[in-house]
C-alpha cells in the first residue's frame, strides 16, 4: 500500500538534504529517505514540543519547515547512523549495534522513566528511543530489547533459554554485557528506581495462575532463597517437577517466568534438538545436555514434550530397545543433576504415556496438573493485562465468564485485539464494547469462527 508522504520527492530540507521516499509513518511523524541514502525524521510541532518538554530531545536540534499551510520540524540523521521505528527494524548486525541500542534504552529511561516504548523511534545519533504515544499495549523494557535483538520475535531478553537459541551469533557473555549496558536487572526495586538508591526485592508472579505461582514459591523459590535453613534439616535442593495439562494451559508460560526470575542459565531437551534416528545418538545428546547443565550449575534444565523420550518402555515394539536405553539414561542422570544443583522441570500433554519408573518419587517428586484457567484465574489475568492500558469502566467478571476454560493465550489475544479495535475507531481507551467485539472475533479453536474473506470476486 502506498505511503501518503507529507513532503514531495526532491523537497529541500533546511540543511540542504533533499527528500526521497517516505519509509515509515505514524500519526504525528514520518521517517523519509534523503539524498545520499540518509534519513530524516519529520514530526508535527505538537510531538516535537512533547519531546522537548520531557527533555528527550533538545529543541535546538529541530529545523522548522513549512510545506503549504503545514508547519513541521525536521531532524536529519548522520549517514550510517540508525533512524528507524523499532517495530520495523532488522536485528542488529554485530555486538556494537546491539550495545548502542542498549545504551540508548538506558539513557532514555534515565531521562523519562515512565515513557511508553510500544511504538518508539530509535535515533542512534542521539542515543534516544523516542515514544510516539500510540494507543497499544505497553511493552516492558526487557521485552522491547529482546524483540529488537531478535528482529521481531516478542521475547524478553531475560528469557535466557530462548534468547540463547535465537541469538546464536552472540555468546552468553555478550548477551549479559548487552543486558548490563541497558540497565535492566529483571528485578523490582523497593524505595527507589535504581540499584544505587534502593534495596532489590525479588517478585515472582504468574498472572492468572495463582495456584502454580504458590507451588513454585513454596517448593522451589523458598528452598533456593533460604538454602541454609533447609540444609540444616537435610534438604539440599528443590526436587524435579512434572507439569502436565492440555496445550495452551500455561505450562511454558510458567516455566519461562520461573527461569527469568531465577536468572540462571537454562538448557532444554526437546524432540527438535535431541531426537535422532541413529542408534545411541539420542542418548548421547541427552548426556551432553545434562553435562552442560551440571557444568553451569546452578542452572535450569527443561524437558519439553517429555513423552517423546520417556514413554513407557512396555509400549511399542521393534525400536523398544532404543526406548529402554533413552529412559535408562534419564533414570541415571536426573538424580545426579539434582545433586549438582540443576533444577529440572519437565512438561507433557500426555502424562499417561510416561514410564512409571520416571514418575516415581525420588526422580520427579511433584507431578502437577495444570488445567485450563477458571473464571477467577481468567479474571486475574484480565485485570493484570488491562491495568497496563488506558481503559473505561469495565465489567471484568462478565468478560471472565466468557473466557473461562479457554487457553491463557486466548485471553491475551482478546486484550490485544480490543486495543487494536479501540485505536482503529479513534478512541483513546479500551472500553467494554471493544472487548466484547474482540471476544466475538476470537472463537475458541474448534468452534466456528466468523468468516474472513480475503481475495477478489
Amino acid at each position: 500500500m502506498p505511503i501518503d508522504a507529507w513532503l514531495p520527492v526532491g523537497y529541500s530540507l533546511p540543511d540542504g538534504a533533499r527528500t526521497r521516499l517516505a519509509l515509515q509513518v505514524g500519526v504525528d511523524w514520518q521517517i523519509v529517505e534523503t539524498s545520499g541514502n540518509g534519513r530524516a525524521l519529520i514530526v508535527t510541532p505538537a510531538l516535537a514540543k512533547r519531546w522537548a518538554e520531557t527533555r528527550l530531545v533538545d529543541e535546538k536540534l529541530w529545523q522548522p519547515l513549512k510545506f503549504g499551510t503545514d508547519s513541521m520540524y525536521a531532524y536529519t540523521s548522520p549517514k550510517n547512523s540508525m533512524l528507524v521505528r523499532v517495530a520495523d527494524s532488522r536485528s542488529p548486525q554485530n555486538l556494537s549495534e546491539a550495545l548502542a541500542f542498549a545504551a540508548s534504552l538506558r539513557e532514555t529511561r534515565s531521562i523519562a522513566p515512565e515513557a511508553p516504548f510500544q511504538d518508539c523511534i530509535y535515533v542512534e545519533a542521539l542515543s534516544r528511543l523516542l515514544p510516539t504515544y500510540a494507543l497499544s499495549a505497553p511493552v516492558a523494557d526487557d521485552l522491547l530489547l529482546g524483540t529488537w535483538l531478535t528482529g521481531g520475535v516478542p521475547l524478553s531478553v531475560h528469557s535466557d533459554r530462548r534468547t540463547r537459541q535465537l541469538l546464536s551469533w552472540l555468546g552468553g557473555v555478550q548477551i549479559s554485557e548487552i543486558i548490563k549496558q541497558s540497565g535492566l536487572t529483571g528485578r523490582v526495586f523497593e524505595g527507589g528506581s535504581s540499584p544505587d538508591t534502593a534495596r532489590v526485592v525479588k517478585v515472582f508472579t504468574l498472572a492468572g495462575r495463582p495456584a502454580l505461582e504458590q507451588f513454585f514459591k513454596e517448593h522451589v523459590i523458598d528452598l533456593i532463597e533460604n538454602a541454609e535453613r533447609y540444609r540444616s534439616l537435610g534438604i539440599e535442593f528443590p526436587s524435579a517437577t512434572i507439569l502436565h495439562g492440555p496445550p495452551g494451559c500455561g505450562k511454558t508460560f510458567a516455566v519461562e517466568h520461573l527461569i527469568d526470575y531465577l536468572g540462571w542459565p537454562s538448557f532444554s531437551i526437546d524432540a527438535s534438538s535431541i531426537g535422532s534416528p541413529y542408534i545411541h545418538e539420542t542418548s548421547r545428546k541427552v548426556a551432553e545436555v545434562f553435562d552442560k547443565a551440571i557444568k553451569e550449575a546452578p542452572s535450569v534444565l527443561v524437558i519439553d514434550e517429555m513423552e517423546a523420550f520417556l514413554a513407557d518402555r512396555e509400549m511399542g515394539s521393534g525400536s523398544s530397545h532404543h526406548r529402554v536405553e533413552e529412559v535408562g539414561e534419564f533414570l541415571r542422570r536426573i538424580p545426579e543433576a539434582i545433586k549438582n544443583r540443576v533444577l529440572i522441570v519437565a512438561m507433557t500433554n500426555r502424562l499417561e504415556m510416561i514410564d512409571p519408573a520416571i514418575q516415581r518419587r525420588g526422580r520427579f517428586d511433584h507431578v502437577i496438573n495444570v488445567g485450563m484457567p477458571s473464571k477467577a484465574e481468567v479474571e486475574g489475568l484480565l485485570s493484570a493485562l488491562l491495568s497496563k492500558l488506558p481503559v473505561d469502566e469495565l465489567d471484568i467478571p462478565a468478560l471472565a465468564t466468557g473466557l473461562a476454560g479457554r487457553p491463557l493465550s486466548d485471553v491475551a489475544f482478546v486484550v490485544r485485539e480490543a486495543a487494536r479495535l479501540a485505536a482503529r475507531s479513534g478512541r483513546a481507551s479500551v472500553d467494554q464494547g471493544s472487548l466484547t467485539a474482540a471476544m466475538r472475533s476470537a472463537a475458541a479453536r474448534g468452534e466456528k469462527e466468523a468468516p474472513r474473506k480475503i481475495g477478489f470476486t
